[in-house]
C-alpha cells in the first residue's frame, strides 16, 4: 500500500464489523475497575492484524468508552483530526513507516466511531532523545499520554505488546509499569493471536495456537487478562518500497 489514494480507498472499503467478542464476567469487571480506578485500560497489540480496530472497536462499546489513546506519532493528530472530519485524508510522513500500527481498518473504525458520537483520539508516540534507553521512551509515552488524557475520562490506550505489561519485562520497564505507578489500578489485556498473518515491515505469520472457528473471547487466567483471536488477517499497512 504505496500511495495515499490507494490507503484512502482501503479505508473507505474496509467492513466495520462486529466481531461477536466474548467477554467472561470476571474479565469484564477487572476491566471495569481498571478503569473506574486508574482511567485506563490498556490493550496490548501485535502490529499490522486486520482485526487489530474491529477489536479496539469492541471494547471501547463494550465499555462505554469515548476516549482511545494510540501509539501513533503525535505528529499526525492535526491529519487525522481532519480526516476524521472531512473524510479526507492528508499525507504526512509518518504514516508510511509500515510497522502496522496505522492501518486502513483503523481510519475506518475511527471515522466509524467519531460518526456514532464524540470520540476523544490522543496519540501518544513522540520524539526520542538521543541516547534514550528502551524504558525511558517508554516512561516518555506514558507520561505524554497522562498528560493528554482528560481528567477523570476512562481511556482505552492500545501499543505493541511490549509496551503494555505493567511490571517490568526483560527490554526494562515498559510505560504500563510505569503507568501503573502513577496510576495505581491500571490493567493491561494481552492480545493472544491463534493463528494466521500480519504485517510488520513485510508479511509475516502467527504459529496455529487455537481453533480458528472458535469465539474472540475476553477471559481472565491467573489474575492476568488475555484476549483471544482465534485466526488473524493480514491488514492493509501504509508504507513505502524499501531498498
Amino acid at each position: 500500500m504505496a500511495s495515499l489514494e490507494a490507503l484512502q480507498q482501503a479505508a473507505d472499503e474496509f467492513v466495520v464489523a462486529d466481531l461477536g467478542l466474548v467477554i467472561e464476567p470476571a474479565a469484564q469487571a477487572a476491566a471495569q475497575e481498571s478503569l473506574e480506578r486508574s482511567g485506563l485500560l490498556l490493550l496490548g497489540e501485535t502490529h499490522g492484524v486486520r482485526e487489530n480496530p474491529l477489536l479496539i472497536r469492541a471494547l471501547l462499546r463494550a465499555f462505554g468508552v469515548s476516549c482511545l489513546a494510540l501509539e501513533w506519532p503525535e505528529d499526525l493528530a492535526p491529519v487525522v483530526g481532519v480526516f476524521l472530519a472531512t473524510g479526507v485524508l492528508a499525507d504526512h510522513w509518518a504514516l508510511w513507516w509500515g510497522d502496522g500500527r496505522i492501518t486502513a481498518g483503523h481510519l475506518a473504525v475511527l471515522a466509524e466511531r467519531a460518526a456514532a458520537g464524540p470520540l476523544e483520539l490522543i496519540l501518544f508516540d513522540g520524539p526520542i532523545e538521543a541516547g534514550w534507553s528502551w524504558s525511558q521512551r517508554d516512561e516518555a509515552m506514558a507520561r505524554r499520554l497522562l498528560g493528554a488524557a482528560p481528567p477523570g475520562t476512562p481511556t482505552v490506550a492500545v501499543a505493541g505488546g511490549y509496551h503494555t505489561p505493567t511490571r517490568p519485562i526483560d527490554l526494562g520497564v515498559p510505560m504500563g509499569a510505569w503507568l501503573a505507578r502513577l496510576r495505581p489500578g491500571v490493567r493491561q489485556i494481552q492480545i493472544s493471536y491463534g493463528g494466521g498473518y500480519f504485517y510488520n515491515v513485510g508479511p509475516r505469520r502467527f504459529h496455529r495456537s487455537m481453533n480458528p472457528h472458535q469465539p474472540a473471547r475476553l477471559h481472565q487466567q491467573d489474575g492476568e487478562l488475555f484476549l483471544d483471536l482465534p485466526q488473524a488477517a493480514e491488514a492493509v499497512v501504509p508504507h513505502q518500497p524499501r531498498p
